[in-house]
Parts: structure tokens; sequence; C-alpha cells
């Protein structure tokens, strides 16, 4: 990164390399390409490298970065070790960043440390903005629906978290249509500015599609960022010939096992592969560009286990348009199960 005195000469050239896209109807842009924190930045991965993939992210105009308090393994080490990054290299830079994080999933133990409740959402921005060494977050997600939590309690917990200044903006993740309605409503009302709604797409997953959260978040004016759009690692070429020794099949069966990799899907894979040789891309870039293609989503969220993928993936922006035969193709066969 540049040095401080040169910070605002070196942010001209840094911008030129990324598309910023608007966050539905407000006034917030976000990179096309964000980094999550999602792998990678736990316990039990280099630190070193953390930081090396956070300054090649922002030299390459990545100004986003999105966190959870359960990231990591273990919980709270990826806030833990973005607060140090920030600490070292990003301080300077505060106002050139958008850092998001999130609560909603299980955090820590016994009856208030999971869910949608107030108190949970309000111990676990305080607990994050501690470990990041950060007095605010740009964007304060609730992670997941809760059914047993009333809509309204955590909606007005979001509400006053933004109003407290702990957050800019509200956002809430893995939200289906019904209950995005009801929090564009519920956050309207309490004149909280909600400006998106983080869910999983890829070629391979269309759920946003077929719920309807897609044409909705359009229409009502939120953004969508999108994550896994790689479908953990599926929508790449290392697969194409036997399983490496270091991918995530490999080495973290948390979410993605051998037993996906079927004759039918590597078929798909080797396919799709083809068409983005055709177009001059890598299968990974195509996915992320396919994402894209539409203004419904402003971004995507990549992991990386190192700075070359970040690299490798930045040039998606610019390359956002498909033919129609292009499309046809993709479409014929993503829709073989």
């Amino acid at each position: 990164m540049a040095d401080i005195p040169n910070v605002y000469a070196a942010s001209k050239d840094r911008y030129e390399k990324m598309v910023y896209n608007r966050v539905g109807k407000s006034g917030l842009r976000f990179p096309a390409v964000s980094l999550g924190f999602w792998h990678n930045f736990g316990t039990k991965d280099n630190y070193d490298n953390m930081k090396a993939m956070c300054r090649t992210a922002f030299d390459a105009g990545i100004t986003q970065f999105d966190l959870a308090n359960n990231y990591g393994p273990v919980y709270g080490s990826a806030e833990s070790n973005m607060g140090k990054i920030f600490l070292e290299d990003f301080r300077p830079y505060r106002d050139e960043l958008v850092i998001t994080t999130k609560a909603g999933y299980d955090m820590w133990d016994g009856p208030y440390g999971d869910g949608g409740s107030r108190k949970y959402l309000m111990a676990s921005i305080d607990q994050s903005l501690n470990r990041m060494n950060l007095e605010y977050v740009d964007i304060f997600y609730h992670h997941r629906m809760d059914i047993e939590t009333p809509l309204e309690e955590s909606m007005q917990a979001l509400a006053d978290i933004v109003k407290s200044g702990k957050a800019l903006y509200a956002g809430v993740s893995n939200y289906d249509k019904e209950y995005t309605e009801e929090a564009v409503k519920l956050l309207k009302e309490m004149r909280c500015p909600f400006v998106v709604n983080q869910r999983r797409y890829s070629m391979f997953d269309r759920t946003i599609e077929e719920d309807g959260v897609k044409d909705y978040c359009k229409e009502a004016g939120v953004g969508i960022i999108a994550f896994s759009p790689l479908a953990q690692g599926l929508l790449t070429d290392k697969y194409l010939h036997g399983i490496p020794s270091d991918s995530r099949v490999a080495t973290d069966h948390r979410f993605l096992h051998a037993s996906d990799l079927t004759k039918e899907r590597l078929g798909q894979i080797a396919e799709l592969n083809e068409i983005a040789v055709q177009r001059g891309q890598t299968l990974a870039q195509m996915a992320l560009s396919w994402v894209l293609k539409d203004d419904e989503v402003c971004s995507v969220l990549i992991g990386a286990s190192k700075p070359e993928q970040i690299l490798e993936n930045i040039s998606v922006a610019d390359y956002t348009n498909f033919t129609e035969e292009e499309l046809a193709r993709i479409e014929r066969i993503c829709a073989r199960k």
C-alpha cells in the first residue's frame, strides 16, 4: 500500500481498477467485487497471508471487507484478525473502506448468543466493534431469519444500533422474500436506512430467483450482495482433473464434500469451463461475471486463500456482458440435474 502522505494520489490509481455499483436506491456504492472473511481468516490460518490478501484487495480497489461475529474458526477470530490488521495497516484509510459484520447464528453458549433477540444483537455489535478496534461498522446485518423472535424486535434492534452510531446502515442476510418485505416495511417506519440483503447466488444456486427475492429487491430499492458465487469452489477448474490436496474438499469438510463431485456435476463444470475459455476467462471469472450480469446484484463476495486469487478475479467487473447464445448454453447446462 502507499505511504500515508501519498494516500490521495494512490487512491486515484486504486479506484480506476474497480467498478463501483450503487446499493439499491441508496447513496452507498459497493465495489463490484468484495472480500469475504468467511474462510482463511481464522486461528488456523497464516496471519501474514491474511494481511497480504487485505493489502492486495484494497490496492486493487476492493473497498469492502465482509465479516460476521462467528467467522473463524474459532468464533470471533476473523474479526480479531481484522482488528489487528486494521490497527497495523488500515486505520488511516477508514473512510475509504466499507467494513461490515453480522449476528444471527450461534456465537456463544447459553440462551443469549444466537437468534434475533434485541439482547443478542445489541451485545454482539459491541463485541464485534471491540474485536475489530472500530468505532462503527458501515453495515450491521441480521444474519438469518429467526422465526422464534418477532421480526419487529430484531429490526428495532438494528434501527437502534444505527441510531446509536455503531452502524451507518442496516442489512439482512439469508432473508426470503416474505421476511425481506416485512423488514423493508418495518425499517422504513423506523426511518432506518436499510440497504442490502446478502444471499447465496451462483449458476448452480438460483434460490433468489425462485423465491422472488431478486425481483423484489430491485422493486423495493434494496441491493443484493451475493455470497458463494463460485458454489464453494465447484465453479472453478480446480476439480476438473481430480481433487487437489490443498483444495477445500480435501482440507475443510464443513461445506463441500467429495460426494458433491458427481459424474454429472463434473460434466457440467467441464462444459461451463469450455464456455469460459471461449470468452477468454477462467471458469471462476465467468461465474463471477455471470452473477454480476444483472443490476440487481451490486457486488459479489469472493473468498481467497492467497493474494493471486484476488488479482485473478478483479477483472470480472469489466466483463459482465454475455451473448444470448452464451446465456442459453449456460442455462441448458445448469438445468441438468
